[in-house]
């Protein structure tokens, strides 16, 4: 169920539950949003700038936790709706979407899924998607199709190019350079994790896992 938190000329607050919220969980959320009254309806007839229904936003995902510090359970989600003329056009549609009413439904996702694609020339789909797979590459993926028998699929295909991209795999940076004849005793990623090596200052780990730590303050989390 989805309650709505706000006033419909403004700002509006949706909140997916999953189950029905108590009276006192309901004060807790006026509360939240500033003291914004429960709309009663179900649905509001207007137009409004919202995220995109399949995008939990981090601002959903930061609300739910502060409401679950505040004892409330049972939430899925909270995001906000900024009202908008009908003529309203200047949000991100990779982000937003323009909504003629918020009702029940505005969090269900209807995109029915593309069917499997077999890729017989992966050369011209390596040109047509911009995978950037090198004259290897394609080789290789020609070499294993021909081993099992059959085409590969669009997402293997796209895949390997993510997985064995220069962001993953880091082929030339980690690669070993030879410059006029010489090979270079290190690599190019080597070179730049030595400045945090000879200079680690507050850091905690770095180049491990895709993320990085360092040292901050002390805080107090209500």
């Amino acid at each position: 169920m989805i309650y709505f938190f706000g006033h419909q000329n403004s700002k509006v607050f949706a909140v997916q539950a999953t189950r029905e919220l108590s009276t006192e969980t309901i004060a807790k959320l006026q509360w939240l949003f500033g003291n914004k009254p429960k709309i009663e309806q179900a649905s509001i007839d207007a137009f409004f700038v919202g995220p995109r229904a399949a995008m939990i936003t981090p601002w959903s995902t930061n609300a739910v936790e502060i409401s679950q510090n505040m004892g409330i359970t049972g939430l899925a989600r909270i995001e906000e709706f900024i009202s908008v003329a009908e003529g309203f056009t200047n949000y991100d549609p990779m982000l937003s979407e323009k909504y003629s009413n918020l009702d029940q439904s505005i969090f269900n996702i209807e995109i029915e899924p593309e069917p499997v694609l077999d890729i017989n020339d992966i050369d011209a789909y390596n040109v047509q998607e911009g995978l950037a797979l090198s004259d290897e590459e394609i080789q290789y993926l020609n070499e294993v199709s021909q081993r099992i028998g059959r085409p590969l699929t669009d997402s293997e295909v796209f895949g390997f190019s993510q997985v064995n991209s220069e962001h993953c795999r880091h082929k030339i940076f980690n690669g070993t350079f030879v410059i006029d004849g010489e090979e270079m005793p290190t690599s190019l990623f080597k070179l730049i994790k030595e400045t945090s090596a000879k200079h680690p200052n507050d850091i905690v780990s770095a180049y491990k896992d895709n993320v990085a730590f360092i040292k901050g303050p002390v805080v107090e989390q209500f």
